[in-house]
């Protein structure tokens, strides 16, 4: 098994351009040349990212030429996938960004933020400064400039989070003096407005025009309709034991923060770090996932399918071909024999199965 500095050097060595930033949840980032190699023969011109995430797949397809419908019910995700999918000209300005993180003298600020969260996430400085930058954000009428704003502000928000993700507090690992073996702390010392200048620089970077018209969708994957020659599914994973990843729980903050007039209504007051109340939802339902596959198949079955996978999930690699050959002549399954994923007790490995 590679290690992750070998795996990083693989990657870079097979990715020719820029990808966006990867500290999301079952970002395909470094997967992403293995899984171009399996795809690139394939006869396709349009496709869909039912998932979209981090935008990681959906941005390397555009970069292939391909028009590409990007969508995530989430909409911090959304706002991802207009800044660096659907937009193709639009940057941000040095003055824009001075303009962004600037307190106005004339505005009146809510600091919602610096209110709810003390002692949760980050340091009562850092909330003020997010509470300001949100409602900036929140005042721009260029769509694209906001999602690009909110790009280097979700981006921002991950960087300094322990384990990026929200699912705890954890605020204490970040300040606590004693040594550890994880995280960085130079990293989550270092100020939000460093951070996010910097994440404006690459998101700005990353807009390109492929000559055709892209487009992000915040819809639920069973929503969505439309003809389109490769559909991509990459959903939230069921491990063989029912434990799901929710991705609502790992970053109901940055749901919040796009929201932020709606935020105060959302949260659950019964969870001690604030967390947004969660919807039911048949991707993270162990019993019902399997139908949430076969709907899908169902509905773009004259589409070629993809679905980006583990070997030890629910349902079982098995039952997604079985599935999957009702309607399609051909089914291929591709293992990653060198990328596992070291904290399972499994040997466990990345599986793409292809329909056509």
């Amino acid at each position: 098994m590679k290690s992750k500095g070998q795996l990083a050097l693989f990657t870079k060595a097979f990715t020719p351009f820029p990808l966006p930033s990867t500290r999301y949840q079952g970002s395909k980032a470094k997967l992403m040349p293995w899984i171009w190699e399996s795809l690139k023969h394939l006869d396709f011109r349009t496709a869909l990212d039912a998932f979209g995430g981090s935008g990681v797949f959906a941005y390397w397809l555009k970069r292939q030429g391909k028009q590409v419908t990007y969508n995530d019910y989430l909409r911090f995700n959304y706002y991802i996938g207009l800044a660096i999918i659907e937009n193709n000209h639009v940057t941000l300005t040095k003055n824009e960004v001075k303009q962004i993180i600037t307190p106005i003298i004339s505005k009146s600020y809510h600091y919602f933020i610096a209110e709810t969260f003390r002692g949760v996430y980050y340091t009562d400085d850092e909330n003020t400064w997010l509470d300001i930058v949100a409602q900036n954000l929140e005042d721009i009428d260029d769509l694209y400039k906001k999602a690009l704003g909110y790009y280097a502000l979700i981006q921002a928000c991950l960087v300094k989070r322990p384990f990026n993700l929200f699912h705890r507090s954890n605020l204490y690992l970040r300040m606590a003096k004693a040594s550890r073996s994880f995280g960085n702390k130079v990293t989550w010392d270092k100020p939000f407005e460093e951070h996010f200048l910097a994440f404006v620089t690459e998101v700005n970077n990353l807009v390109f025009d492929n000559g055709l018209p892209n487009r992000s969708l915040n819809m639920d994957a069973l929503d969505l309709e439309g003809n389109y020659d490769l559909v991509y599914l990459d959903p939230p994973y069921t491990s063989a034991l029912g434990v799901t990843v929710n991705y609502l729980e790992f970053y109901h903050f940055l749901e919040g923060l796009v929201n932020y007039e709606k935020w105060a209504g959302w949260i659950d007051p019964l969870t001690k770090n604030k967390r947004l109340r969660l919807k039911p939802n048949l991707w993270n339902d162990p019993k019902r996932v399997r139908l949430g596959f076969q709907t899908m198949f169902e509905k773009f079955r004259y589409s070629i399918l993809v679905v980006s996978y583990r070997s030890d999930g629910i349902p079982s690699v098995e039952q997604l071909v079985e599935d999957m050959k009702q309607f399609k002549k051909r089914v291929t399954v591709s293992y990653f024999q060198d990328y596992r994923y070291v904290l399972s007790p499994k040997r466990v490995t990345e599986v793409l199965i292809v329909g056509e």
